[in-house]
């Protein structure tokens, strides 16, 4: 059963995953998804398997003896049982005090799992710096941290279960002064009564101390249910509206109105943006660090919603659109492009499920990357590592440009593809682009000249605005920041 479960949670909350915006991992480190996918549905199927189990059987088995008991006596059962409340009292407040616990202790083991992730992915950072001891001092002390957590749990739950024990052994007193009354006064036979009385309140006692670890576990399980179904509940955000308006072919008419956006409230990236950009176009997009340049671009798949204004493709205000259908009419190229695990083909087919061979090649050519793919081992069989390490920065880009020609999107968008290559590479990327950007409405967030001098149209963005339009020569004609970054 808890295999089951496990599996189809885990489905579940992966499917979720692909359907959240990217404001959500925006919010959320990946040590903490990580361990929600993970460790915290394991803690529900604990919840199935031992909680939940235990705890029938224990509310059975305290049925049965407070039957057992009222059949021998209700006042002395009564009695007894007088210490239910205060125990009933301790169990809420032992659970008041140890969920903050448990919730803190899921935080710190977020913490853990995000010092391992990045230390696995910046590896090279670590080694090329000498800094081995110091991650790895750091790596120990969120142990360490983790560790200091649980033991703090554990001495709150050593500290309940023998309080509810003493509780328990209270009833025996009272038993063994009211009882032996009863059976002094000839109300309760010693053997038949009393002693069958005291047999059956040991084992009742024994079932009430149980129910501490039950606390325990169920508050342990209710922190890893809480934080899963905070991903099963959350806002998906960005999604299709109920009757999305068809867009079977798209022109790549692109148009900004007066758009305002900002990843978090009161904090705007971008400010009253307008523009239009014709079909077929190619417009390239400068400005500082921070000037919102990418978060321009991916308004435009609609990653993300503006906070005021509209951004149209063909006239239709990209919210009225099917999500999917959009993203198919866009291409993409990031400044550092991710690559799967798995074969050439399947990497540059990842844009167009059931591509055939004639159209891989084809992509793969008019993105430049066909000669060095069949030098591989294996051509485009070739298995790639993690992220395409096997790989220079170049051909990791070209690869990119091929998977999102490979759609044959009417919109390209294409961050800054040659930011962190070598003048020989940028070439050959500047000769895939020129292919890339034929006949479609194209984007580019670029800073060198000769991807800049490409571009029909070039908008210059500070802090968040328009300051300036124009082409690469008439730019250089007027006093302003991108002629102050042309001439050094």
């Amino acid at each position: 059963m808890h295999r089951g479960l496990v599996a189809d949670l885990q489905a579940t909350v992966y499917a979720k995953l692909q359907r959240l915006s990217f404001s959500f991992f925006d919010r959320q480190s990946t040590g903490a998804i990580l361990n929600r996918a993970t460790g915290d549905i394991q803690s529900i199927r604990t919840f199935v398997d031992t909680v939940m189990i235990q705890s029938i059987l224990t509310i059975v088995s305290l049925g049965l003896y407070m039957s057992y008991m009222l059949s021998i006596h209700v006042g002395l059962t009564f009695a007894c049982l007088a210490t239910l409340p205060l125990l009933w009292t301790a169990c809420i407040l032992f659970s008041r005090a140890v969920h903050p616990q448990y919730v803190h202790g899921r935080e710190l083991f977020d913490r853990m799992i995000l010092t391992l992730a990045e230390c696995v992915q910046g590896v090279n950072v670590i080694k090329g710096f000498a800094r081995e001891r110091e991650m790895a001092a750091r790596f120990e002390a969120d142990n360490l941290a983790v560790k200091s957590q649980q033991q703090k749990i554990f001495w709150r739950v050593s500290t309940f279960s023998p309080a509810l024990d003493l509780l328990t052994q209270v009833n025996l007193v009272v038993l063994f002064i009211y009882g032996g009354k009863l059976v002094i006064d000839g109300v309760l036979p010693l053997g038949t009564g009393l002693v069958v009385f005291a047999g059956l309140l040991q084992q009742f006692s024994n079932q009430v101390s149980a129910t501490a670890q039950i606390a325990n576990g169920v508050q342990e399980s209710l922190t890893g249910a809480g934080r899963v179904f905070e991903i099963l509940d959350a806002p998906l955000g960005v999604q299709s509206p109920d009757r999305p308006h068809p867009l079977p072919v798209c022109r790549g008419a692109v148009r900004f109105e007066q758009v305002t956006f900002d990843y978090t409230a009161g904090n705007s990236v971008l400010q009253s943006v307008d523009f239009a950009v014709a079909p077929g176009e190619c417009v390239a997009i400068v400005g500082e660090t921070g000037s919102g340049k990418s978060a321009l671009l991916s308004l435009i798949p609609r990653f993300y919603d503006p906070a005021a204004g509209r951004v149209l493709i063909d006239g239709h205000d990209v919210r009225t659109l099917d999500v999917q259908e959009l993203r198919r009419h866009v291409g993409m190229v990031f400044q550092e492009s991710f690559l799967f695990s798995d074969t050439v083909a399947a990497n540059i087919g990842f844009a167009k499920a059931g591509a055939t061979s004639d159209e891989l090649i084809a992509a793969a050519s008019a993105a430049r990357a066909h000669e060095f793919i069949t030098a591989l081992p294996e051509g485009y069989a070739t298995v790639l590592g993690e992220s395409g390490v096997d790989l220079s920065g170049g051909q990791r880009q070209r690869l990119a440009i091929a998977r999102a020609l490979l759609a044959n999107p009417s919109i390209l968008l294409l961050d800054d593809p040659t930011a962190a290559i070598d003048p020989e590479t940028e070439h050959e990327i500047l000769g895939a682009i020129e292919n890339a950007i034929a006949g479609r409405t194209t984007f580019i967030v670029a800073h060198r000249l000769s991807t800049l001098q490409r571009a029909d149209r070039i908008i210059v963005l500070q802090q968040g605005r328009i300051v300036a339009t124009g082409t690469h020569h008439e730019l250089l004609q007027r006093e302003g920041s991108y002629r102050r970054a042309a001439l050094l």
